[in-house]
């Protein structure tokens, strides 16, 4: 009897539960996410997040996080590609049939998990702890039908864990087009500067030269995941509670910029992983 060749989501599960396991078994990722956790509840404790409310919390954590994300979503992914080639791995899954599009979105969708549980956990710590001790200074907040409430956390907490996704999709596609870790870090070290700096500074440049006029600012800043990111947690969490104050970034063009840089990033792992 002709022996039954695994089914494409067979093969895909596995390269997913071998990628949760690799996450399960680095001591790395513990420590990066025992860190990231750290900052996260520090910065609430000492902001005063606790009793303040959800809102000023997030407003508290934006910055560290925009920072921090990248840093971690980074040294998830990284070396997820190239660890395989170096060890054979690719070369093995080869005389199996799965696609690189198929190896590319396992090794993704396990790290993005281990990815998404680092960030979420300790956010969602927070907000429980917030709704435990908060006082009454939560409910007078403000007068629009927008008050701070979970609803907003929950909100921010989504828009930073999706801002980590994307950046672990630039971090998968730069591991497929090295072929030695000391160039693998060159390069993420580069893409963290552009994505940190560089594209923000592009789009400041563009308003000061006149390239960029005031109406475009808010769609341009779907160009930097990171000013994407911030634009997002502002338009959708300050400026809906406070139900005041200018439009700060479209939502839609920031989603689309998000979405556009993950399935570019994808597609050119996958292009890394078939050359």
């Amino acid at each position: 009897m002709q022996a039954r060749t695994p089914g494409t989501a067979h093969l895909l599960w596995t390269i997913v539960g071998r990628e949760l396991r690799t996450v399960g078994r680095t001591r790395t990722f513990y420590l990066l996410a025992a860190t990231l956790a750290a900052v996260v509840l520090g910065i609430t404790w000492i902001g005063g997040g606790y009793t303040a409310g959800y809102l000023p919390t997030a407003v508290d954590l934006l910055t560290p996080l925009e920072l921090l994300v990248p840093i971690v979503a980074v040294a998830f992914g990284y070396r997820a590609i190239l660890a395989d080639k170096q060890r054979g791995e690719l070369d093995v899954l080869e005389t199996y049939p799965v696609s690189p599009r198929e190896i590319v979105l396992g090794v993704y969708t396990g790290r993005a998990v281990g990815l998404a549980a680092a960030i979420a956990l300790p956010l969602a710590v927070a907000a429980v702890a917030i709704a435990l001790t908060g006082d009454d200074t939560v409910a007078i907040y403000a007068t629009h039908a927008g008050a701070d409430s979970p609803v907003l956390f929950a909100r921010f907490l989504v828009l930073t864990v999706l801002f980590g996704l994307v950046v672990l999709a630039v971090a998968i596609a730069i591991s497929s087009l090295v072929s030695a870790t000391r160039s693998a870090l060159g390069l993420s070290v580069v893409a963290l500067v552009a994505l940190l700096v560089g594209f923000d500074l592009a789009i400041v440049y563009g308003l000061a030269e006149g390239i960029l006029g005031d109406t475009d600012l808010l769609y341009s800043l779907a160009i930097s995941p990171l000013s994407a990111y911030r634009g997002l947690v502002l338009e959708t969490t300050v400026v809906v509670a406070t139900g005041t104050g200018p439009q700060v970034a479209s939502p839609l063009a920031s989603l689309a910029g998000l979405a556009a840089w993950t399935v570019g990033s994808l597609a050119v792992a996958i292009w890394g992983v078939r050359r």
